[in-house]
């Protein structure tokens, strides 16, 4: 896991280490430059996770191809046997002379063996090609640009800052501050001329144009899966166990950042089950590191369930203790390395990461993606009552599995009484609900979460039917309207502080297999991500297993904002920038800041809407002017 940056042709190493320096945190032991003629720069900050020695240095070369990668090939030793059996030999330990060695024999076709997270840059002297790769489902990130016939790339759109002689905002701004969850997975970036190179995709820069060709596609991976739920949960099972096994693979300390949800619990109960089934007991480095935000006297506090785990595995629990006021004087620097806007502040996930760094551990086993594949999130999606044929027995067990979804007896969280769920509640009970039904049906396609993009008409003729309505939802909420995003986030959370997170649940055998069973095992019993709970339950806590309700790992947006924050806040809303600031309505925001202050029992959900129309605001302040005035000292 490292930060990457270069060009086609090639300029200055200044130019190349002024942009590593920007992307610094991403790689803390070790930063290495190389030019090629006038041809290619590449440069490289180095996190060594997977070979410590300085055979792991990159740039790397071998023969005709050098490389600059960020990532990890979690299968790189079996790929490796595989090359070694052809001939090949090798002269490090890790994973970036594997995939120089694996284009070697095969070319792009070496990504689809590749089970990993990768951003990578490839020269070929032999044809003076840049080659671009990305992994499936977008976990490394990687940008580019082109200024004055200089193609320049990076992992993060301030490493393009040195190349760019001035910083402009996106002319489609606008959209992407009200669809917040939607252009991740476009190549539309909050800055003018800066490009996201899409996930799934290889390219080449031929000195005039980026040809990208995607390599590929989820749905050509739907399979057939066993009728029977029991074998099913079996298979999955073992499939996660794996993924786990896989993403243990470590030179340095591996932790946990532990939710007390579900989907955290299970990635870490899963590495105990891996230990305890290797038989081994220096089979894999220190894991045993599990972390927890605490904040006490909020409605997000989840210390208590987190505890319930680590005391069921018998290990102990690092309690970090957020504290709002130094939440504030890191907010600058965490929006900056952040560089996106968002609905919450990024400071409860940040410090986390920071304190797995201090307290020594380097690499993260976290549960990102189970709510997207196994549908996790409270919402409401019409497919699935069309899945059901509209069965009256099947929808209500449904919306009564969504209703426990929601903490009870917490007031941030209380649902709206003008809201859809309590609409159908209370048309469920009525004798003549059928005269209700034609609006019942109308509320359910309105309230389908988010705005969707336009699906090309190949996109829509490549969704097989018997997908089935309710994963063809789910499908684009990992792909395109959730998933991105925060994979986007978690990856700036944790590598501001040099910490990589491996996430099991983004395998893609996980992600097929997800993908072709039916919606019955998912949504089942009274619990969604029925098959994730029933496949863990021998080996986690059934308490834990077994909750229904959730909570999401933010800031106690609404706590802050009355509270320690209050006073930041107002002197915000009554400065002369902010309220002459372009990308934002002023009023509107001061409006709805001002209510949440003043009001007794505002809702979580209306302080993530206001801090997403402030966010710009602060996107503005703490990303877009530090940016133009390291432009500005070109």
């Amino acid at each position: 896991m490292c930060g990457i940056s270069g060009s086609v042709p090639a300029v200055e190493d200044q130019v190349i280490s002024q942009s590593l320096a920007l992307i610094a945190h991403r790689g803390p032991d070790g930063e290495g430059i190389w030019n090629k003629d006038n041809q290619v720069s590449l440069g490289h900050r180095r996190l060594a996770i997977s070979d410590l020695s300085e055979n792991g240095i990159q740039p790397m070369h071998r023969g005709p191809l050098s490389l600059v990668f960020n990532g990890e090939i979690y299968n790189y030793p079996e790929i490796k046997k595989e090359l070694e059996k052809k001939g090949h030999t090798f002269r490090t330990t890790g994973d970036a002379e594997v995939i120089l060695v694996a284009w070697q024999e095969w070319g792009a076709a070496c990504l689809s063996k590749f089970n990993g997270m990768w951003a990578f840059a490839l020269w070929d002297e032999q044809v003076n090609k840049l080659f671009l790769a990305r992994d499936r489902f977008g976990k490394k990130p990687l940008f580019w640009t082109l200024q004055k016939n200089i193609f320049a790339f990076s992992s993060e759109m301030k490493g393009l800052f040195p190349f760019m002689n001035t910083l402009e905002v996106n002319t489609e701004f606008k959209w992407m501050k009200e669809n917040p969850f939607a252009y991740e997975a476009t190549d539309k970036c909050l800055i003018n001329d800066i490009h996201r190179f899409p996930a799934a995709s290889w390219g080449e820069w031929d000195g005039k144009d980026l040809k990208i060709h995607r390599w590929w596609n989820t749905l050509e991976h739907i399979h057939s899966v066993p009728v029977r739920y029991e074998t099913q949960v079996e298979e999955f099972r073992e499939l996660f166990l794996d993924s786990i096994n896989l993403r243990m693979r470590s030179r340095v300390p591996i932790g946990t950042a532990l939710s007390g949800g579900v989907d955290s619990s299970a990635v870490f109960c899963g590495m105990a089950e891996v230990a305890r089934k290797s038989g081994k007991k220096n089979a894999f480095p220190e894991w045993k590191n599990a972390f927890v935000a605490s904040l006490p006297g909020t409605p997000l506090d989840e210390t208590l369930w987190a505890k319930k785990v680590t005391d069921f595995l018998h290990l102990p629990l690092e309690i970090i203790n957020i504290n709002a006021e130094k939440a504030l004087e890191n907010l600058q620097s965490d929006i900056f390395q952040a560089e996106e806007i968002y609905q919450t502040p990024p400071s409860v996930m940040a410090e986390t990461y920071r304190t797995m760094r201090n307290s020594g551990v380097i690499v993260t086993l976290d549960g990102h993606g189970a709510d997207e594949l196994f549908s996790g999130y409270d919402t409401f999606l019409f497919n699935v009552f069309k899945d059901t044929g509209f069965n009256l027995p099947a929808i209500f067990r449904i919306l009564d599995t969504y209703r426990n979804l929601s903490p009870v007896n917490v007031s941030q969280f209380r649902r709206d009484k003008t809201g859809l769920f309590n609409y159908f509640i209370k048309v469920s009970g009525h004798p003549e609900w059928k005269f209700f039904r034609p609006f019942l049906f109308n509320e359910i396609v309105k309230a389908v979460k988010g705005p969707k993009l336009p699906l090309k008409n190949s996109e829509k003729a490549g969704i097989p039917e018997d997908l089935g309505g309710f994963n063809a939802d789910l499908f684009h909420l990992f792909h395109r309207d959730n998933l991105p995003t925060l994979l986007r986030n978690y990856d700036r959370y944790s590598m501001g502080s040099g910490v990589e997170i491996r996430m099991p649940f983004l395998d893609h055998r996980i992600v097929s297999y997800a993908f072709s069973i039916p919606w019955t095992s998912k949504i089942r019993g009274g619990f969604t991500k029925a098959i994730l709970r029933d496949a863990v339950m021998a080996f986690a806590p059934h308490q834990v297993i077994q909750r229904k309700w959730k909570m999401g790992f933010q800031a106690p947006i609404v706590n802050w904002i009355q509270g320690p924050w209050k006073t930041w806040l107002m002197d915000e809303l009554e400065s002369k920038a902010f309220n002459e600031s372009q990308l934002i309505d002023s009023a509107m925001v001061k409006k709805q800041l001002e209510k949440i202050i003043q009001s007794e029992n505002p809702t979580y959900r209306e302080g993530e809407l206001a801090w997403n129309d402030l966010s710009p605001w602060l996107w503005e302040k703490y990303f877009l002017k530090t940016g133009q005035s390291i432009v500005g000292k070109k």
